[in-house]
């Protein structure tokens, strides 16, 4: 009897010992996950950075380096900077009272090929007798404002001009008005020869798109009187269909707009072509209107 208590009492203790290891054993597949668990020394700080120490999942792995000051590097004596020339393309000079514009080099190039309108320096820079030149070119062709300013309209209308080439117009022997559309500019010619250099123009808008071909002046008055526009005409000199040579009654450059199908002139042009003119004055109108 005392054998069985002594055995019975041995396999107790046996029970209660294993039971109790096993409660405490730390789970290596856990991941640290279970609520139960004590976080190992340092965790905390090994998350964030703070500590240096490895923790067991950086076994193996090198500390971080301390770094090292850097070496003051030595003085060296520093070449003397070149002075850098801005491109004459680039470069942006203002005269008093005269400013540049973005096409001052074009504006340049197409006066000089054109002449007629003072010394131009074909550089890139304003100066004073670059600006008193793009002030006669404006004026000459009713730019506004005249302040020697080489901008769009400007260079619009002095690219169109110096680009017109007059032998492009099947001229007859006697005068012949004619007219390029495509560009928008107008000439005259006698004997084959210009006897009034191309000037601007602006011909019929979208809807009323002057027609190229050739035609006759048949018809001419001083101040012609537009009834379905109800407004003057002045140097009216008719060629086909209704449509003319006159003066322009708005501003010429505006080329959001345009006429009905006639000839729109700057004032000088228009006196001039009605001096030249006459009943029966050939009419020749090459290529198109952009956008007709």
């Amino acid at each position: 009897m005392r054998r069985v208590q002594s055995t019975f009492r041995l396999v107790a203790l046996l029970v209660v010992v294993l039971v109790g290891a096993g409660a405490c054993t730390f789970d290596p597949q856990s991941g640290g996950s279970g609520g139960g668990g004590a976080a190992p020394a340092g965790a905390a700080d090994q998350a964030t950075g703070a500590s240096g120490t490895s923790g067991p999942d950086q076994r193996g792995r090198p500390a971080p380096a301390t770094p090292t000051a850097k070496p003051s590097p030595k003085p060296t004596r520093t070449p003397p900077r070149k002075a850098v020339t801005p491109s004459p393309t680039t470069r942006t000079t203002t005269v008093a009272g005269c400013p540049q514009g973005q096409h001052q080099r074009a504006v340049e190039t197409y006066l000089a090929r054109l002449g007629g309108f003072g010394t131009v320096t074909v550089d890139g820079r304003q100066s004073a007798a670059d600006c008193a030149a793009i002030k006669k070119f404006q004026k000459r062709y009713g730019i506004r404002p005249v302040e020697g300013r080489a901008g769009p309209t400007t260079h619009d209308v002095a690219q169109r001009l110096a680009t017109t080439n007059p032998a492009s117009c099947k001229a007859g022997t006697g005068t012949t008005f004619c007219v390029d559309l495509t560009r928008q500019t107008v000439w005259a010619m006698r004997g084959g020869k210009v006897i009034m250099a191309p000037t601007v123009t602006r011909t019929g808008m979208s809807g009323y798109r002057t027609p190229a071909g050739t035609y006759t002046v048949n018809f001419r008055n001083p101040k012609e009187w537009s009834d379905p526009y109800e407004v003057w005409l002045p140097y009216w000199q008719h060629f086909t269909q209704g449509m003319g040579f006159h003066e322009t009654t708005t501003y010429l450059h505006d080329k959001s707009i345009g006429s009905h199908g006639c000839v729109n002139l700057l004032h000088a042009d228009a006196v001039r072509m009605w001096e030249l003119g006459k009943v029966g004055t050939r009419v020749v109108l090459v290529g198109r209107r952009p956008g007709t």
